[in-house]
């Protein structure tokens, strides 16, 4: 079955922009899903549309069984948002704020109560339960609002930037509860500026740029089409100049450091033969920058010239 389904999806504001230009996309129960997009490209209108803050002009969401125009009510209890802004009263306690999103769905208060305590000690959070929410830090707040969506088990979560403005630390374990999550059984969409999430987390990706799905595959077969990777080489011994290797493109960081693209098609044994031929050893070789993120800025760039 499919967690949601979107046919020929349309947004118009009354201004004349067009935001959603027909999407066409299908995510699968039980999926990791990434929708990406840079600012303005309609990436936030589709999920309004999807979580029923936005009105569509035109076209058809089904999430799950439920077609959200003919059967609004069922097709929002199946989801869990997460937005960009944290938007709950801070002078509640996390547990109160849990708490009334399970009542606004209709939840008994012993079942709300038993599903309050599981999403706070699943968020790291028991602990803070009594906290007045001004009182929690940036990432404590972000993963309060986790726990409001998933409080009346939702089958699909979509998380808008969750982690944005937190520090690497509570990132990293917010990623290790969500595949947590996801490996139970919901289905989650995740939108994220930090392109390392969508490649740790997710295994199927769609793009999207000027209101339209530019991409829409497979994590592995997008990454597979990068033609070439930038890397930053540490060398044992100072350089005056940078090497030339035939086929490489190397640059001079500091003395004891090089800055090198490599394409797909030649790969690193010959760079480290190259090097090793002109008395250089490398001693360290890390990524400049993620894969993904390279690819997503060929396409956005592509979209530009097109």
């Amino acid at each position: 079955m499919k967690a949601l389904s979107i046919r020929n999806l349309k947004k118009t504001y009354a201004n004349g922009l067009v935001a959603v230009k027909g999407i066409n996309l299908d995510v699968e129960e039980g999926d990791f899903f990434a929708l990406l997009g840079p600012n303005g490209a309609g990436k936030s209108t589709t999920i309004g549309i999807i979580s029923s803050l936005v009105n569509a002009s035109s076209g058809e969401v089904r999430i799950f069984d439920a077609d959200l125009k003919r059967n609004k009510q069922l097709a929002k209890s199946y989801i869990g948002l997460v937005p960009q802004e944290v938007n709950f009263n801070q002078f509640e306690t996390a547990r109160n704020i849990v708490m009334n999103q399970a009542g606004y769905y209709g939840m008994p208060r012993k079942e709300a109560l038993k599903h309050t305590e599981r999403c706070l000690k699943l968020m790291h959070l028991w602990d803070q339960r009594n906290t007045v929410s001004r009182r929690l830090s940036g990432g404590m707040k972000r993963r309060v609002m986790i726990a409001r969506a998933m409080v009346h088990q939702p089958r699909l979560l979509i998380l808008d930037e969750p982690t944005a403005g937190v520090d690497i630390e509570i990132r990293r374990s917010m990623w290790e509860t969500m595949q947590q999550v996801n490996e139970q059984g919901t289905t989650i969409i995740l939108t994220t500026h930090y392109l390392e999430e969508a490649e740790s987390l997710c295994r199927n990706i769609a793009i999207i740029n000027h209101g339209e799905i530019v991409e829409d595959t497979d994590m592995q077969s997008l990454l597979a089409r990068l033609n070439e990777e930038h890397f930053v080489c540490d060398v044992k011994d100072s350089l005056k100049r940078a090497p030339i290797i035939n086929g490489y493109e190397i640059s001079l960081l500091n003395a004891q450091q090089l800055n090198v693209t490599v394409p797909k098609a030649l790969g690193l044994n010959q760079l480290f033969q190259g090097l090793s031929e002109q008395g250089i050893e490398v001693v360290s070789l890390k990524n400049k920058s993620n894969r993904l993120e390279q690819l997503f800025l060929d396409l956005v760039d592509s979209g530009k010239k097109d």
